[in-house]
Parts: structure tokens; sequence; C-alpha cells
């Protein structure tokens, strides 16, 4: 999977947007920023707003699920 970067946002979480979010419209996509302890998980269109956070275990479990839909 390609990654590419957006911005990094004042508390230092390096956001990272999938290759494979593409779609009809444009900036429709989440963003995750992986920490040691935490995933974080933002809606790229509001990068300000509501966020997400889960274990690492809980992400990969997600991402497994996902990829089987």
């Amino acid at each position: 999977m390609i990654h590419v970067t957006s911005p990094e946002n004042p508390s230092g979480l390096m956001w990272f947007k999938s290759s494979y979010s593409s779609s009809s419209e444009a900036g429709d996509c989440v963003e995750i920023a992986p920490s040691l302890t935490t995933i974080h998980i933002r809606d790229s269109k509001n990068p300000g707003g509501a966020r997400l956070a889960m274990a690492p275990a809980a992400w990969t479990a997600f991402v497994g699920f996902a990829a089987q839909s």
C-alpha cells in the first residue's frame, strides 16, 4: 500500500492518506497517524474535526475485516 503524507499538525503526528482512497470527490478520504501506542484516525476533509484513536491491535483487526468486504 502506498501512502501520501499530509502536513503535520501541531501535535507532532504525521498523517498519512492511502493511495487506495481515491474517489470522485476530491479529498474524500480517511487519514491515519500511527504512534507507538495508538492509531489516530481523522476525516481528510475536516482535519481539525473529531478524531478516533484505537490500539494498534484493534486497527489491525479492523483493516483485516475491511479487506474482506
